[in-house]
């Protein structure tokens, strides 16, 4: 009787502790618990056991559809273009499927490392695609068609013929076929417990520093100034989703303190402080920022498409063709790479054609 007396006593101060803890690790008045959806929302990742993945099927030729029109713009027709970013398909072959280990990687001589030599697990490239791309509107694709376009991609590389059709029945079965899924260890126990390599030991054995620490810290490095714009005014370059905000660099870099916080450790100068850029209200200006268009243009210069300025040039007084190619998207005018066709309200279509053929783009 003592003895389950004593049990009792143990687990009502266990809960007690609990409800302790819990009450003091709130902060009334800030926030609030997320609901059930929300946090539904938010949890999309797919494990490369395909936990999270979704039910769905994609064909490869469904893909080709999406992918000429979505993702040609910056990966290139066969996803071979390195362009606007390194190449995705390329540098694998039937050997590699079937040893899952890509030769490739180990050659000096090979020019570059594509995403698919690269890449170990199937459930990689459907995550990515299904919350980040396409670039100018993250998560806009439907299941369907993220299935499809990752079919797509393993077509290119030979993982699968041209008739399949990729679905969460048998994407297990194409891991098999990963042409670099022995490539990945996780021999390395960066996170705690079992799960990955059978042992809770980690690949290192260092001691936490807690004594004489750093206490400031001083930039001994700048940025030059030729530098700093070099590949655009990155505020304007903000995607819709997420934090990152571009810093506005057609200004000179804000001072901290009195003095420049990219300035040497071993200058001292105050210089004043800069006032913030006057922002352009011309409503074209602002509709270009709205869909993303400064993605593949700049003002002045050729990022993926032309610039503002040189299509202002070739096409004065003509608003209903500039309105048009922006809707319809097309390719060969400018390169190969394609514009894909805007969704975009006429109206605001109208108001940026309007700007171009009025010569605003000067």
């Amino acid at each position: 009787m003592y003895k389950c007396r004593k049990v009792i006593l143990t687990a009502a101060f266990v809960l007690a502790s609990v409800g302790v803890f819990a009450q003091s690790a709130t902060y009334p008045g800030i926030g609030r618990p997320a609901t059930t959806k929300e946090v539904a929302a938010w949890d999309i990742d797919v494990r490369p056991d395909f936990k999270g993945l979704p039910p769905g099927s994609g064909s490869v030729s469904q893909g080709q559809d999406v992918w000429e029109l979505k993702c040609a713009q910056c990966h290139g027709v066969f996803g071979e273009s390195n362009e606007v970013f390194s190449p995705l398909i390329g540098g694998t072959t039937n050997e590699d499927i079937k040893n899952g280990r890509v030769a490739s990687l180990t050659r000096r001589d090979f020019p570059g490392r594509t995403t698919m030599m690269k890449v170990a697990t199937v459930s990689t490239l459907w995550d990515y695609i299904n919350r980040a791309m396409p670039w100018t509107a993250p998560k806009s694709l439907k299941t369907d068609e993220v299935y499809a376009v990752t079919a797509y991609m393993l077509n290119l590389a030979y993982v699968v013929p041209d008739d399949f059709v990729l679905s969460d029945k048998n994407i297990a079965e194409v891991q098999k076929r990963m042409p670099n899924r022995n490539g990945m260890t996780t021999q390395h126990s960066l996170w705690p417990g079992k799960e990955f390599n059978g042992t809770a030991k980690p690949d290192t054995a260092n001691v936490a520093c807690m004594k004489d620490c750093v206490t400031e810290i001083k930039v001994s490095s700048m940025l030059p100034d030729y530098a700093r714009n070099a590949h655009g005014n990155l505020a304007e370059q903000n995607r819709i989703v997420g934090q990152q905000k571009g810093a506005d660099t057609l200004q000179p870099e804000r001072k901290q303190g009195g003095a420049s916080a990219s300035a040497s450790s071993s200058s001292s100068t105050s210089q004043p402080s800069v006032k913030p850029a006057t922002k352009n209200v011309d409503p074209a200006i602002a509709l270009l920022a709205k869909h993303n268009c400064n993605a593949c243009h700049a003002q002045d210069r050729k990022v993926v498409g032309p610039s503002f300025n040189d299509i202002a040039k070739k096409y004065p007084g003509k608003v209903d063709y500039l309105g048009g190619k922006i809707k319809s998207g097309g390719a060969g005018v400018w390169g190969s790479i394609p514009m894909p066709a805007q969704s975009a309200p006429d109206a605001d279509i109208k108001t940026i054609a309007g700007w171009l053929a009025g010569g605003g783009a000067k």
